[in-house]
């Protein structure tokens, strides 16, 4: 067993090169740019065209193993977040394993939503400390164009489609780990204000419901994973949450007060992009290089089901 930890040594993202502004949507359904930039802070989002959840994934994916130095071979786990691949089987992870040429990597698929991508690096950071695994590549990738009902306001205004990935490996023997204990969990009880149901299906969400539970529960438990990497609140260099909506994470962040940290909003050029969000923004993140290498950076994802998970990462 390797008990010594792991870290993220690159990332990398894709987004569609269709660009749908609040400007377009107000042509369709009674809205305005100024009342989405008001109720979630969405100015622009990426619509997909022709491309798969597993197209996404796999260019998101090639980006970070090219960023990395490591070779398809020496990748043994792909592991994809997703809630939106409209095919049962294959999985996205396999699909993903075959384009890049990984050629029998252990691949799985998880769905807790929008919480994925935390979920999905705490199971490879898991199985590479287990010995089950050596370079893992962990990807969130959404399609919710395929989704959305295009003439709800409540909801066609807020997502975007897109994926972020991160590669994976052990740290040295006398290298602290750089991806922390993870805190997750569930509210099943509560998991019926967000939903995508039947053969053909759109995404609905009780909104409200949704911002009450964020902004009152998640800074709780966002605050564990701080105390669990041992890392205090003021000195967590950037947040990285669930892009859910501008409002809930200003809300999480002032109970979290972390005064140096940098507060993504990816949401603002991207929409809501589900599991892919977290490591979209964090892609960016680095290679804005908006963050030094090393230093503490808080993810936490949250949303469908209602599931939460977040870790204090290491930036790469």
């Amino acid at each position: 067993m390797n008990g010594t930890g792991t870290r993220i040594i690159a990332m990398g993202h894709y987004q569609p090169a269709r660009v749908l502004t609040n400007e377009e949507l107000s042509q369709t359904v009674d809205t305005s740019d100024e009342w989405i930039r008001s109720r979630v802070g969405v100015v622009t989002r990426r619509i997909a065209d022709s491309e798969t959840v597993a197209d996404m994934a796999a260019a998101a994916a090639g980006k970070a193993l090219a960023a990395s130095g490591l070779e398809p071979a020496d990748i043994d786990l792909v592991a994809v977040a997703s809630c939106t691949s409209v095919d049962r089987c294959p999985n996205v992870a396999t699909r993903v394993a075959a384009k890049l040429g990984i050629a029998s990597p252990a691949a799985y698929d998880l769905n807790t939503a929008c919480s994925g991508f935390s979920y999905s690096l705490a199971t490879a950071d898991h199985a590479i400390r287990a010995g089950s695994a050596t370079n893992a590549i962990v990807i969130g990738a959404e399609k919710f164009s395929d989704f959305t009902d295009w003439t709800d306001r409540t909801t066609c205004v807020i997502f975007g489609d897109g994926a972020g990935a991160a590669v994976v490996s052990a740290v040295g023997p006398d290298e602290p780990p750089g991806i922390g204990p993870v805190v997750w969990g569930s509210a099943p009880d509560r998991g019926e204000v967000i939903k995508i149901e039947g053969w053909r299906p759109y995404l609905w969400q009780d909104g409200q419901a949704v911002f009450r539970w964020a902004t009152t529960s998640i800074a709780t438990h966002a605050l564990q994973a701080c105390k669990q990497a041992g890392v205090a609140p003021g000195d967590i260099a950037a947040f990285v949450s669930h892009q859910a909506n501008t409002r809930i994470i200003d809300g999480i962040a002032r109970r979290l007060k972390m005064p140096q940290a940098v507060i993504v909003k990816d949401i603002v050029e991207s929409g809501n992009t589900s599991a892919a969000s977290i490591p979209l923004a964090l892609s960016k993140l680095v290679e804005r290089r908006e963050v030094a290498a090393g230093a503490p950076v808080l993810l936490f994802g949250f949303g469908g089901g209602l599931t939460y998970a977040g870790q204090v990462v290491r930036c790469p």
